[in-house]
């Protein structure tokens, strides 16, 4: 196993194609806890690399675009056991965010986003759970799109939230992106101009820094929009009960191999291992039971026409090396923008701007449930007659 401060766990797994199909000719890496044949995942913990067996087979989403033509060159490094948004790994070191090396690159996707944002690979897969293939997405100035929950197989994928789980892909084009989606999801019919209205969600606006949200915000200058309150109690009601789901259901996934092995995490990661032990799991069926409350409101709202702008973030990629306690109140205002798509199980891309330092800010657009590809069609046609973007 190669270990590095880079983006690679091991940079020489080379997988060819074996089949032709729309992504011949592109290379991609694959996030550290996905399945693959003789090969041994870390999860980003050496821990979970001593205590586990090689894989019996590739996972799903590998076959498929191995399937459709393209190569796999690389694995990459992510967040112990997927459980951060900052990228910085305590046992194996932090990716270097190639926008602004002295930034974090976000997680846990960390690896994928710089592998691709580098350009080392045409585009990179993950998974976002909580906003681990957005926020990475967003830091380091690269298109990243996280689909319906349940969408794409997540066979042979380490788990962390069933509730919440999904496979995310990145890369600094959007052809590549919408490329990717139509292998993954081949099953969604779009139609012609899906998307009338435009929603702008007034408390996830309220969450970004006026400087920052005034470049967003005159990127979409000429679009028609409504402003909408979606969470009545507000945003950080809706955090808090993602939290105490995700939570409920990694201490469900986890908790017995944490017992049994005493594994070492790193600071702020540790702590929420730890808080995850202590919740109750007789009162995870209430807690679905105002999830799906939630799914159907904001479902309502989008219809098949829908489409809901926020900030991807609160503002650009924190400093490397803050105290975890700030990265932690951070974290909070951050989760409460991640969540919206996380609890209501929405597709959710994101697509780089800059800001007036030069640094990458992530705008996104959420559509409803089975308009995934309508989405990323969708963004890619209007912005680009904007010319806000590049191909």
């Amino acid at each position: 196993m190669k270990e590095n401060a880079s983006a690679f766990v091991k940079d020489n797994l080379i997988l060819e194609p074996t089949g032709s199909g729309p992504l011949n000719g592109l290379t991609f890496a694959i996030k550290d806890v996905f399945e693959i044949e003789n090969y041994k995942n870390t999860a980003g913990n050496p821990h979970w690399y001593h205590t586990h067996e090689p894989g019996q087979q590739h996972a799903t989403v590998i076959e498929s675009l191995l399937k459709n033509g393209a190569r796999l060159q690389g694995t990459t490094h992510t967040d112990e056991l997927m459980y951060s948004l900052n990228g910085e790994n305590y046992h194996y070191g932090t990716p270097v965010n190639p926008r602004s090396p002295n930034r974090i690159p976000g997680g846990s996707s960390s690896g994928s986003a710089v592998a691709a944002a580098s350009g080392l690979v045409d585009f990179a897969i993950g998974t976002d759970t909580g906003g681990s293939v957005r926020i990475p997405s967003s830091y380091c100035g690269i298109f990243g799109f996280r689909p319906t929950h349940g969408e794409v197989n997540m066979n042979g994928v380490i788990p962390l939230a069933k509730s919440f789980d999904t496979i995310g892909w990145m890369s600094q084009n959007l052809d590549t992106l919408l490329k990717v989606g139509e292998v993954l999801i081949s099953n969604e019919e779009v139609k012609d101009n899906p998307f009338s209205h435009v929603y702008f969600a007034e408390e996830a606006w309220q969450l970004i820094d006026e400087e920052n949200k005034e470049i967003l915000l005159d990127s979409l200058n000429g679009v028609s929009k409504q402003v909408v309150n979606i969470a009545a109690d507000g945003l950080a009601k809706w955090s808090e009960l993602f939290r105490l789901i995700q939570g409920t259901e990694i201490w469900q996934a986890h908790g017995e191999w944490i017992n049994e092995e005493r594994p070492t995490f790193g600071p702020g990661i540790a702590e929420r291992f730890q808080w995850t032990s202590t919740l109750n799991p007789s009162e995870l069926p209430a807690l679905l039971g105002k999830q799906n409350v939630i799914r159907g409101q904001l479902s309502s709202l989008l219809k098949e026409d829908g489409i809901l702008v926020i900030p991807t973030a609160p503002g650009v990629a924190p400093l490397k090396n803050l105290p975890s306690e700030e990265l932690e109140q951070y974290r909070n205002q951050l989760m409460q923008l991640t969540c919206i798509a996380g609890i209501t199980g929405l597709p959710q891309v994101t697509i780089p701007f800059e800001n007036k330092d030069g640094l990458p800010i992530g705008l996104s657009f959420i559509a409803n449930h089975h308009q995934d590809i309508a989405l990323i069609k969708w963004v890619r046609e209007m912005m680009f007659a904007k010319r806000k973007v590049k191909r």
